[in-house]
């Protein structure tokens, strides 16, 4: 007969799977890393398949080097991640093991990245999508840019549980200008018709006034929400951390509302403890509410 000490320690229970779908932004600032680490204070599991890789370029006003990883690549590594923590053949889940159900998707980048990604999203059939829309890279051909913002709306914007528009984006999507909290809501409102998503849209430091006011929006609640601003320029890495955010509190069973406000709250406390470079802008610190 085998004794157990009672001081011995115990199992901890299995994290919630997520995945995210982005970019690596090589400062470390933005993209898949800033969604791991987001993951990681969050206590859930963060896997990352890759879609490009960004790099400023410090000789041309700090301007995006954008190089798409191969669409192969970008399906195996989905393929991958699925089989390894994906529900059974007959869909159910598996007793033995978390299953991934809730994915973000941050930087696409192009045309033929989009129609991959809907596809596995399609196949999948995840619980909870959360789309960081994110619609313009700058060092993009114009032309390029424009299909792939036009095959995000087409192909992504339906497939997702909840959408984290910034302010350009709220006004690209929703068709509004956004010049006060009240088009914020009339913005948020939009996109919810158009989509059927929950919506956090984000006014940030964009809006005139001391507090950082952001919107959300489900079909039936309204809620706003404000910080006081921590300076008056954006910081990088906030709206994916945000993204993260709430794709991490949905995995761990949290409402909408709920994810929303936990996530706000996170990236105010990461913006307040931001992290200073030799580049032009600061960056969130995932740590920052420790």
């Amino acid at each position: 007969m085998t004794s157990v000490s009672a001081d011995a320690p115990q199992s901890a229970a299995a994290p919630a799977v997520v995945l995210t779908i982005a970019g690596s932004e090589a400062t470390g600032g933005a993209g898949a890393q800033a969604d791991l680490k987001t993951f990681q204070e969050l206590g859930v599991f963060g896997i990352a398949n890759l879609t490009c890789i960004v790099s400023f370029n410090p000789n041309e006003s700090w301007n995006h080097r954008f190089v798409p990883m191969d669409q192969q690549v970008i399906a195996d590594q989905l393929e991958a991640t699925t089989a390894a923590y994906g529900r059974a053949q007959d869909g159910e889940p598996l007793d033995s093991r978390p299953v991934l159900d809730s994915v973000k998707i941050g930087m696409l980048g192009s045309p033929a990245t989009i129609a991959t990604v809907a596809g596995a999203l399609k196949d999948n059939r995840f619980g909870n999508v959360v789309l960081d829309p994110v619609l313009i890279c700058k060092g993009q051909e114009p032309g390029h840019a424009l299909d792939t913002d036009q095959a995000l709306k087409a192909q992504i914007l339906p497939l997702a549980t909840f959408v984290t528009p910034n302010h350009f984006e709220a006004e690209s999507l929703s068709g509004l200008a956004i010049t006060d909290v009240e088009s914020l809501k009339a913005a948020a409102v939009r996109i919810h018709e158009l989509s059927g998503a929950a919506v956090l849209a984000k006014g940030g430091v964009r809006l005139e006034g001391p507090d950082a006011v952001d919107v959300f929006y489900d079909g039936e609640t309204l809620e706003v929400l404000s910080a006081p601003k921590v300076g008056e320029v954006a910081v990088s890495g906030a709206g994916c951390s945000l993204a993260a955010a709430v794709t991490a509190e949905l995995a761990k069973g949290a409402s909408p509302l709920e994810a929303a406000r936990t996530a706000k709250a996170f990236v105010t406390a990461g913006i307040r403890n931001r992290v200073a470079s030799g580049a032009p802008f600061d960056a969130l610190w995932q740590g920052g509410a420790r």
